[in-house]
């Protein structure tokens, strides 16, 4: 491996990962020395200063996907650090030491298969997904790919480019692939959210008039200040699918752009979705089901669509809009070594916003 700070051995850091006890996975959120050994031509290790904790990173050690996470492993798949080796014999590197790179929850694909062709990449049937099924972002260092990491563009701060890789990705390709176009109204349940927030200021910056559905005044203010034109708060609407095609010039959205984790939100898309109109299929609800009436579906003409993160372009997009100053990601703060009493806030819904951790704490 080339530019080794070990010279070649293997490299000893700390990592948070996941056991597996029997046929049960137990993570363990807890600091643990774990080797890096010599990585292979078209790898690269990565020295991460900074990582994005994700609800995905829940699902993963909660296990209640119907695809289930690969144990044991390390979790986290929005990290950002800086190259410091190569792995020997690699071949026309675009990456070179020293570059500051991220890296998403598509790790590699094979660029070849008909879905890596067509711009699918992460439908790829031999995909490795960060924190998933290949080690991720919870550690100091992290071995990844050369062909999938992204460069971090100057302009961005690396904790503001790190669930940019994620969150901002994938609402950035959801909205992307809607069929709208500029003027056109979108809807966003959970605008004040983790992924909400940043599709507000998405979906504003390519010309689209956005309605910010979420509760709390504090929401309001920020759903408000980052480019929503509307605000409806479900917790006050006596009628929400009213609401809105009311505030879309009594017609209904041009598209829905939906994130939760819930069946529900999608039911009630298809209700005020105008004639035309795109529900994008965001979240990842394990075991919920998308129920709509066919005959309106058809009758309105219709477009149910899933969007499903994004490719190494989409990457670079929403990076770049993000560090010419148009998107900004609002969050806090932690440690590495505050991973166990951040899980468990997730587990009980108390972690509000993006949180991203600082390796070095």
């Amino acid at each position: 491996m080339h530019g080794c700070p070990s010279r070649g051995r293997s490299v000893l850091a700390e990592a948070s990962c996941s056991e597996k006890f029997g046929f049960e996975p137990r993570f363990c959120t807890e600091l643990r020395q774990h080797y890096y050994d010599r990585s292979a031509p078209g790898e690269c290790l990565i020295k991460l200063a900074c990582t994005g904790v994700c609800h995905t990173d829940l699902h993963a050690k909660l296990g209640d996907w119907p695809l289930k996470a690969k144990t044991p492993l390390i979790g986290g798949h929005e990290g950002v650090g800086e190259v410091v080796a190569i792995g020997a014999n690699t071949a026309q590197s675009r990456i070179n030491i020293g570059d500051r790179v991220g890296i998403k929850w598509l790790a590699d694909s094979c660029l070849n298969c008909e879905s890596c062709r067509k711009g699918r990449e992460q439908n790829c049937p031999d995909a490795k997904l960060s924190g998933f099924t290949v080690d991720g972002t919870f550690a100091q260092y992290v071995v990844s790919y050369l062909q999938h990491v992204t460069p971090i563009p100057d302009g961005i701060d690396s904790f503001d480019a790190a669930s940019i890789l994620c969150a901002g990705v994938t609402v950035y390709r959801a909205i992307k692939n809607s069929d709208t176009n500029i003027g056109d109204w979108i809807v966003l349940p959970g605008a004040g959210g983790g992924l909400g927030h940043l599709a507000v200021q998405y979906a504003s910056q390519m010309g689209l008039r956005v309605v910010a559905v979420d509760s709390g005044a504090e929401k309001k203010e920020l759903c408000l200040q980052l480019g929503a034109e509307k605000w409806i708060d479900f917790h006050e609407s006596k009628d929400l699918v009213k609401d809105i095609k009311d505030a879309c010039d009594g017609l209904g959205a041009h598209c829905a752009l939906v994130t939760a984790a819930t069946g529900a939100g999608y039911q009630q898309a298809i209700d005020y979705l105008r004639e035309g109109g795109t529900l994008m299929a965001v979240g990842l609800p394990g075991e919920a089901t998308l129920e709509a009436s066919i005959f309106f579906t058809v009758f309105k003409s219709l477009n149910i669509k899933g969007s499903y993160v994004g490719n190494r372009q989409d990457a670079i997009e929403a990076l770049d809009i993000a560090a010419r100053g148009k998107v900004k990601c609002h969050y806090v703060v932690r440690g590495l070594s505050d991973l166990k009493d951040i899980y468990e806030g997730l587990e009980k819904g108390t972690v509000a916003g993006r949180v991203v951790l600082d390796i070095s704490k």
